[in-house]
């Protein structure tokens, strides 16, 4: 696999890496080889919000939120993101028409892509709604 110099890494990453998914070891290895990492601000509150639901201890979701800020730079919704976040919708949500998917993508779907595009980066996702699409490294099955 070519060596990407950015990465946005989205939940579906992250906590593939934090649960030692089938796919932990190839979604560290990446995060290893890219020259710079990025999280957008909302995948911070999606895994506080996975992992709360799931009953696990506030302590080991705070713990996992610092090693994504330690990690990866943690980037904020600025206005020309927000911008982008309607085309990025639109785009996923052709795709998702494209794969035959019965759910929509989320705003934090879009969001991550707007800011993909902002940081002229790539999205380590396993997420079906960027599945094909050019700005995606595929983690998924």
């Amino acid at each position: 696999m070519t060596r990407v110099e950015r990465l946005v890494v989205d939940t579906y990453a992250w906590i593939e890496l934090f649960t030692g998914g089938p796919r932990a070891t190839l979604v560290k290895s990446l995060l290893v080889d890219a020259e710079e990492l990025y999280t957008p601000d909302i995948v911070l509150a999606e895994l506080a919000r996975k992992y709360m639901r799931e009953d696990i201890d506030a302590k080991i979701v705070r713990e996992r939120l610092k090693a994504v800020e330690r990690l990866s730079t943690v980037v904020m919704i600025d206005v020309e993101t927000a911008v982008l976040v309607g085309r990025a919708y639109r785009r996923l949500l052709d795709n998702a028409k494209r794969l035959g998917l019965k759910a929509k993508p989320s705003l934090a779907d879009a969001i991550i892509l707007a800011a993909a595009w902002r940081l002229k980066a790539k999205v380590l996702t396993g997420d079906m709604h960027f599945k094909n699409l050019e700005e995606t490294i595929w983690i998924g099955e």
